[in-house]
């Protein structure tokens, strides 16, 4: 497995990280049994960062990462937290807690869940507009001091909110989706990560499994994210599989699978850049890191899927309201 630092201050990671949110939720009913022993194998070939959310499953997932470490070493993996979103008991959505207060009460219960005494680098999942991010992530600083935290991530934050943020603390890497169809962080953001420094995180590098080239339109979303997200809606849909039936084109040619395409343009967008692989079963991942030694054309992937040629918004309205200009 080759490795990639997070920004200059980061630590070292793998250059491909393992998401685990859809083990937990948003992405319908997953086995936790394979869940987990899709970390183990993510752990045996090589991979070091977990990215999870205190949010994901209201602390499943969290729970779900402790079983599965249990018997690992502690010290090999580096664990990534997202915190602050609110929910309620229906799964509903509530807004962002980023008081310096919250801040350490969430940490709190992510320790205990983990079952660990640090989190590798922790993270307001997305900025909250009543308080100012200097007060979070100098929240988060403290939690660094106290020995309780290792790194200040950020995520979804927009060039503003970076720079700001940079005033405060060393921040190891934003974490922000970034795909072959969702490039806008290109024009602002990640000129801004990289003049200060800062890693990048990518998510989303399969645009929620619809450049995977697996997607079917026939495929029951009732119980899944998928089923709200407009790029899963109707002519989006259309459009956006014919963008898919392209690019499976353009990555046979180099002998490879869509998502193995599109997850080696990720990975070739610089060595700031570790995408994260959201992987619920082995089969999947094993196809992901297949990515790692291909060698595909990558003129010919932009072309298969230009800039801006997606239909339909990442996000339904209300949660685009939260994400940077």
């Amino acid at each position: 497995m080759t490795t990639r630092q997070l920004g200059t201050t980061g630590p070292t990671v793998s250059a491909l990280g393992l998401g685990a949110m859809g083990m937990s939720d948003l992405y319908g009913p997953a086995d936790r049994a394979e869940s987990i022993a899709t970390i183990h194998a993510a752990l045996d070939a090589g991979i070091t960062l977990i990215d999870t959310g205190d949010f994901y499953g209201m602390g499943h997932n969290e729970l779900l990462i402790r079983e599965a470490l249990a018997d690992r070493d502690r010290d090999q993996v580096t664990i990534s937290v997202k915190f602050g979103a609110l929910r309620d008991a229906d799964g509903g959505w509530n807004g962002y807690d980023g008081r310096p207060q919250a801040v350490k009460n969430f940490l709190a219960y992510s320790l205990s869940r983990l079952g660990t005494d640090h989190v590798d680098i922790y993270r307001l999942a997305r900025t909250d507009p009543n308080v100012p991010i200097e007060e979070t992530v100098g929240a988060i600083k403290e939690l660094i001091e106290a020995g309780h935290v290792r790194h200040v991530g950020l995520s979804e934050s927009s060039a503003d909110v970076i720079r700001r943020a940079a005033t405060v603390t060393e921040i190891s890497d934003l974490q922000i989706e970034y795909s072959l169809i969702s490039r806008g962080i290109e024009a602002e953001i990640l000129p801004t990560t990289r003049e200060h420094g800062i890693g990048v995180t990518a998510y989303g590098v399969l645009s929620r499994g619809l450049l995977s080239g697996h997607w079917s339109k026939d495929r029951d979303v009732s119980k899944d994210f998928r089923g709200v997200s407009p790029r899963f809606q109707g002519e989006n849909l259309d459009h956006n599989l014919k963008l898919v039936e392209a690019l499976r084109e353009a990555a046979a040619e180099a002998g490879a699978t869509p998502a193995q395409a599109a997850i080696a343009w990720a990975l070739s967008r610089g060595e700031d850049i570790v995408p994260l692989i959201g992987a619920r079963r082995r089969e999947r991942l094993t196809e992901a890191l297949e990515a790692l030694t291909l060698d595909v054309d990558i003129a010919k992937i932009e072309a298969a899927v230009p800039e801006d040629s997606a239909a339909g918004e990442r996000y339904p309205a209300a949660q685009m309201a939260h994400l940077p200009a």
